[in-house]
């Protein structure tokens, strides 16, 4: 459904409203503390927003989070900003805000749905607010991209990072894995500079950047069983299909192979996929490519996809800052060591998709829901990562899907995912994620189809039956037509 111009107006607007903000602070010389999330999509955002500052000589400072907690109540507190950016989270912690910071000017730039009392000085740039799906139609960096505009037309030059941002946020919902919505016109900003290009092409990671058969392997969204995480049977399927992987001594990229090529590879990848009951992601094979041209080729920043993973990477394994420093323009020692990285980060998401492999019963099916008990097996800063990549990949996934890892002695962190087809027809895993931590003294939101929470790990057997029942009664609801 196209979004309405009023909405469209009325979110631009508190884009533009937030900018002046911003710009007085500035121009005031006050200290800005700018907080973001440590996913892909937050990192986008707080070099989006970092970039735009830097280019006003701002005085600010950026910090990485996984969700808004006493620390960051501690340190706002301690350092007395003129004024907080919340980038990529916020929302979601209005009450806490609001008990803590009620003195403190903060600026939330976030595209989750708002949970608690709005605070007056607390202002939200938020789709949510004006009946936008923040969802599939922005995401954070999205967000601060709008208001990074507003500041200056200059800062057009960021959409492409915004791209990245929403990417990386599994926003590609429409036909052909395409952003749409206000994210379109991110892309036709992007597009508008000469720093983005889009086509439609196999969508395998590292297309642009390794050879066909690493390309292959390194593919997981759409998982390709036998075949992701496996380079010698992905070489082995190459050359049954009578596809060389090289061209003399050197290796070929998917941007390489011709046009009949491509299609012969196509034709055998869904056959397999077919064959291994993975039918639904065929669908998945072909997609909207969205090329940062300015960026060098074989990098992994030229495709935004596996831009948006390395940045994934950088926040998960607790190398944010170099995320952050590559959004705002470091192609130096920044890069060099993020690619580092993200050759540790793949082999951890590889590690545990192996383990939940080995044994079905790791994926464990209650009456309503898929439940993934990571325990202090898998990192809880990759248990979301876990969970988007099993909601897009398992075969005939037709129930919500939550996964948990612990995070602390008393805490554990818990990811959830469901398919469009559910949200579509009314379910909102953020509000039951809220509704089932708080009922044990945790917290929790997110959007419909993807949402998280922390609760106590004492609990986390009763939270679990909790949310299968919560999400029982309101499908039966939705059966049942109300």
């Amino acid at each position: 459904m196209a979004i309405g111009e009023d909405a469209i107006k009325a979110f631009t607007s508190d884009a533009s409203e937030a900018a002046k903000l911003i710009s007085k602070c500035v121009e005031e010389d006050g200290f800005i503390h700018v907080v973001s999330h440590l996913d892909a999509d937050g990192l986008a955002a707080a070099g989006v927003i970092g970039k735009a500052l830097s280019r006003l000589g701002a005085n600010f400072r950026v910090r990485i989070q996984q969700w808004v907690d006493e620390k960051i109540v501690a340190d706002i507190t301690s350092d007395k900003p003129a004024l907080t950016i919340l980038t990529d989270l916020g929302s979601g912690y209005l009450n806490v805000l609001g008990e803590h910071l009620s003195n403190h000017r903060i600026v939330i730039l976030d595209h989750h749905q708002p949970i608690g009392d709005s605070i007056a000085k607390i202002f939200q740039v938020n789709p949510h607010l004006h009946g936008i799906d923040g969802s599939k139609d922005i995401s954070g960096a999205g967000v601060a991209y709008f208001v990074a505009s507003a500041l200056d037309d200059a800062n057009r030059d960021l959409a492409a990072i915004a791209v990245v941002g929403a990417l990386g946020d599994l926003q590609d919902k429409y036909e052909q894995r395409a952003l749409g919505g206000l994210n379109e016109k991110i892309v036709a900003d992007a597009v508008a500079v000469g720093c983005l290009k889009v086509e439609k092409d196999l969508m395998f990671f590292g297309r642009e950047t390794r050879p066909i058969h690493k390309a292959l392997a390194y593919t997981t969204n759409p998982f390709l069983p036998g075949i992701s995480g496996e380079e010698d049977k992905s070489l082995a399927f190459l050359v049954s299909l009578g596809i060389k992987p090289k061209h003399g001594d050197k290796w070929r990229a998917l941007r390489d192979l011709s046009k009949e090529e491509k299609q012969r590879l196509c034709s055998a990848l869904s056959d397999h996929l077919i064959s291994k009951g993975f039918s639904s992601n065929v669908l998945n094979l072909v997609g909207s490519v969205y090329t940062l041209v300015h960026e060098e080729p074989w990098t992994p920043l030229r495709d935004a996809r596996e831009f948006s993973v390395l940045l994934n990477g950088t926040g998960r394994m607790e190398k944010a800052g170099l995320g952050v420093a590559i959004c705002m323009g470091d192609r130096g020692s920044a890069l060099e060591q993020a690619e580092t990285v993200l050759g540790d980060y793949r082999r951890t998401i590889t590690k545990y998709l192996s383990w939940l492999m080995e044994e079905p019963g790791r994926i464990d099916e209650l009456e309503s829901i898929y439940v993934v008990r990571g325990g202090d097996f898998v990192n809880e800063k990759v248990i979301g990562t876990l969970s988007s990549i099993l909601s897009t990949s398992l075969p005939k996934l037709e129930k919500p899907i939550i996964a948990y890892a612990i995070a602390d002695d008393e805490v554990v962190k818990v990811s959830a995912r469901t398919l469009d087809v559910l949200t579509n027809k009314g379910l909102d895993l953020g509000e039951i994620m809220r509704l089932a931590a708080e009922k044990f003294g945790g917290s929790g939101g997110g959007h419909d189809i993807a949402a998280g929470a922390q609760v106590p790990i004492k609990d986390v057997d009763a939270f679990v039956e909790l949310v299968d029942e919560l999400v029982k009664k309101r499908l039966e609801q939705i059966e049942a037509g109300s």
